[in-house]
């Protein structure tokens, strides 16, 4: 450990991507030497990433673990959507983050009111 990261602090945010990492890692069933060298990365960087001690990732970085996975760089560090209880109304349809826009058949044609 270098003398300027005793008591660093690290974000709620950096501790979320590093988790975000490892779930979709281990959920892939990869070893962290095969997803590095899926991304383009050398297996120790990635080990370095994984355990927190590459503290500043560039953006063309997370670009590469997103793009390894089929995935936004923005689904790396959104938080996990909360799950309710509350079932919503029948006319209500509720959009998860991670699925994919529902594409109406009706587009661009006007629909009459039925009132």
């Amino acid at each position: 450990m270098r003398s300027g990261d005793a008591g660093q602090v690290e974000s709620p945010a950096f501790v979320s991507l590093l988790k975000r990492l490892r779930e979709l890692r281990e959920a892939h069933g990869l070893t962290q030497e095969a997803f590095a060298e899926q991304c383009g990365f050398s297996y120790k960087y990635y080990q370095a990433v994984e355990a927190g001690r590459k503290r500043e990732l560039r953006f063309s970085t997370l670009e590469r673990f997103a793009n390894a996975y089929g995935i936004e760089i923005w689904q790396l560090l959104a938080p996990p959507f909360p799950r309710t209880r509350l079932n919503p109304s029948k006319r209500t349809k509720v959009q998860f983050p991670d699925a994919p826009p529902q594409v109406s058949a009706t587009k661009g044609k006007r629909q009459r009111s039925k009132r």
